[in-house]
């Protein structure tokens, strides 16, 4: 154990207590978020509670791993999680599918027929940069309105700009709400031939400037989104304010994902210091793929130590190999020729394919080289792991041992869950 050793995240309290409502899973990208959200959903479904996966992952490893062909904008319920009166359910974000909703849901239908059929709008929707991270808070913020279930576990966008999650909602109503909007705005407000001559009149410099920069065909575009989304503007700020502050609220918790490499922990340090900054309740740090050993009492300097011995023909342990053999001798014991015929003669088999006793030290000598190099990769791990630790002393940490191979069914995330519950891998 080492003195930075963290407090322990206890998950399983954490999946258990029904004033958690919503677990967000947040980190860079390439730590596992997605398979750490799936594996929570599953043990939350199986320890009784109605839960719901949302995933932003378009890699579709979600669906995959629960046996599903594929995943939308509805929950899935997931067959094969038996719990005690708990269900599974998944989903993955669909970003325009979800806009599309908003402006169903927000505007007449002849208004929202004609906001979705506006080029303008279809780019917005598809590829404008924050839609994605703000569509996942309008998603959440309709699962929670609906109360269906217990539990909802988020799993954002991978991210190298800290909480682009928390972030895009304000940039995306920033736009709609700023001064480039109101201007293109002013004409709809006017109305017809009058707005027209306002804008030629008022902003005829501006207005030819917009046209070399965007052409005038979508300038018009634009000018007629604007008109017809005027009513819902101020709708967007609303709802991404109190999803915002519902995710500062007690019932919800923000876990980051990390792995034990220094990179991805200097992005998880920054990630909880803006959560701290923002009032945002984090749980703790699930450090992913954390090697161990069963073996730990051999140190990496002792199995090189042997791994060389055995290499030069030395006996591990003695300080010459078969100079000791010879010395036995004067004890009456087998001479060095005598042990020699005996191993010929046992060796007789080996022509056959037996492997001799210098094969087996050829390969004891392996061995003990990888394990050399994992006690070092663990000692890598836990230094990173340690500095972590010193500059956030505060925050529980739940290490995963890491799998020998790719999460790719029910029993892979089920395993998964097992080692956040357990909260160290072997040998730890």
């Amino acid at each position: 154990m080492s003195l930075d050793t963290p407090q322990r995240l206890v998950v399983d309290a954490l999946l258990d207590d029904p004033e958690t409502r919503i677990i967000v899973c947040c980190g860079a990208g390439g730590v596992g978020k997605t398979t750490t959200a799936a594996a929570l959903g599953v043990r939350a479904a199986e320890r009784g509670r109605k839960v719901v996966v949302l995933t932003i992952d378009p890699a579709r490893r979600l669906a995959q791993s629960m046996g599903i062909d594929s995943l939308d904008n509805t929950p899935c319920r997931v067959d094969g999680v038996d719990g005690d009166g708990g269900e599974l359910h998944a989903m993955m974000l669909d970003m325009k599918r979800t806009f599309d909703e908003i402006v169903e849901a927000h505007a007449d239908r002849e208004r929202a027929r004609a906001i979705l059929a506006n080029p303008f709008y279809q780019s917005l929707s598809a590829g404008f940069a924050g839609t994605q991270e703000y569509m996942a808070m309008e998603k959440l913020g309709q699962l929670r309105a609906k109360d269906d279930w217990d539990l909802i576990v988020v799993d954002t966008p991978p991210s190298r700009s800290a909480l682009d999650f928390l972030d895009a909602p304000k940039r995306l109503g920033s736009f709609l709400d700023g001064k480039f909007i109101r201007v293109l705005m002013a004409p709809a407000k006017v109305g017809g031939r009058a707005g027209m001559k306002f804008l030629n009149v008022g902003m005829s410099m501006m207005t030819g400037t917009l046209s070399k920069l965007m052409g005038a065909s979508l300038l018009k575009d634009v000018q007629t989104f604007v008109a017809a989304m005027d009513t819902m503007f101020g709708g967007f700020r609303t709802r991404a304010d109190a999803t915002f502050r519902l995710l500062q609220a007690p019932g919800t918790a923000f876990l980051v994902v990390a792995a034990p490499e220094p990179d991805a922990l200097r992005e998880a340090a920054y990630f909880v210091e803006r959560l701290a900054a923002e009032k945002m309740p984090l749980a703790g740090l699930v450090l992913n793929r954390v090697h161990g050993s069963d073996a730990r009492q051999l140190s990496a300097e002792r199995a090189l130590a042997a791994a060389e011995n055995l290499e030069e023909g030395g006996i591990v342990d003695q300080e010459s190999g078969k100079a000791g053999l010879r010395d036995a001798a004067d004890d009456g014991s087998p001479a060095v020729d005598d042990v020699e015929d005996v191993e010929d003669a046992e060796g007789t088999e080996g022509a056959g394919g037996t492997a001799g006793p210098g094969d087996a030290d050829a390969i004891t000598a392996g061995l003990l080289r990888l394990h050399a190099e994992r006690m070092q990769v663990i000692a890598r791990e836990q230094r990173t792991r340690d500095r972590f630790t010193s500059l956030h002393p505060e925050v529980a940490v739940a290490e995963v041992a890491a799998l020998p191979g790719d999460v790719h069914d029910l029993a892979g995330l089920r395993a998964i869950g097992e080692r956040l519950a357990a909260g160290a891998p072997a040998g730890a």
